[in-house]
């Protein structure tokens, strides 16, 4: 089964006190720091703007990007950002993204994918939401960047339709995170796929996941290149074979025969 098969790809456990614990993560009088955790892997196209992004957000304290080796230009584009911090870590968003979250300091980690934008009033909501004590993690709502096209609407309507109703994430809703809920859960799993929903639903285990309205812009360049249809069709059916128990490193090789040859294993669309 999965959870069998893969139980061991996680990050080290921290010792932190449990959520709702006195004391802990309560920060009386101010907001808490949050730091950005972005994995790339070839982005010098899209990283620029989701920096800049997320600065107009207000966020412009600590950013980790976790690069998976870049060739094209991104680390020498990260290189001229003194404010941006760059760690080397194995290809794999899991992977990526627990390494950059190893090397923050934040209270709240922010997980954001390179190709997506976060709303103008995502720091001020995320540090109100996250000084409820209650309150574990949360993500987004969603739109696409590409507004001409009527089915991508309607994908997007149908992925914050589920994302309302089941409380329920991708890696591309930028999830965000009290570090020491983060810790505590052992990160996310190493997976070629699905890490992101397997550590929604842990998340959910530990405390509220709550839901923020103001959407984020995300790319449609692999619907786009794929085919709206054609990709809606795959995800659904990859997601159907982790749901009965198939080993996501089993459902990602058969993505690498399936899917094209541009849509490489940390860039598969998410449950769309």
């Amino acid at each position: 089964m999965r959870g069998q098969a893969d139980s061991n790809s996680r990050a080290p456990v921290s010792r932190r006190q449990p959520l709702g614990a006195p004391g802990a993560d309560s920060w009386p009088g101010a907001a808490p720091a949050i730091s950005a955790v972005i994995p790339t892997l070839n982005e010098a196209g899209q990283l620029p703007a989701t920096i800049e992004k997320l600065r107009e957000a207000g966020l412009t304290g600590e950013i980790v990007v976790a690069d998976g080796g870049s060739v094209d230009g991104t680390r020498e584009w990260l290189a001229s950002q003194p404010a941006v911090r760059v760690v080397d870590a194995g290809r794999g968003r899991g992977v990526q993204q627990n390494a950059g979250a190893a090397a923050s300091s934040g209270d709240v980690l922010l997980f954001l994918h390179a190709d997506c934008w976060l709303p103008p009033d995502a720091g001020a909501k995320i540090a109100l939401v996250m000084r409820r004590p209650e309150i574990a993690a949360g993500g987004f709502t969603v739109c696409f960047a590409e507004t001409g096209h009527r089915a991508l609407r309607m994908v997007a309507w149908g992925i914050n339709l589920r994302t309302r109703w089941f409380r329920s994430v991708t890696g591309d809703q930028a999830i965000f995170v009290r570090r020491s809920v983060f810790e505590a859960l052992g990160g996310f799993r190493e997976w070629p796929l699905f890490e992101d929903i397997d550590f929604a639903g842990r998340v959910k285990r530990a405390g509220r996941f709550v839901i923020l309205s103001s959407p984020v812009t995300i790319s449609a360049r692999r619907y786009l290149a794929f085919g709206i249809g054609r990709t809606i069709l795959l995800c659904y059916l990859l997601r159907v074979g982790y749901w009965l128990g198939i080993s996501p490193r089993r459902l990602k090789g058969w993505f690498r025969d399936l899917g094209p040859a541009s849509c490489s294993a940390p860039a598969v669309p998410r449950d769309e």
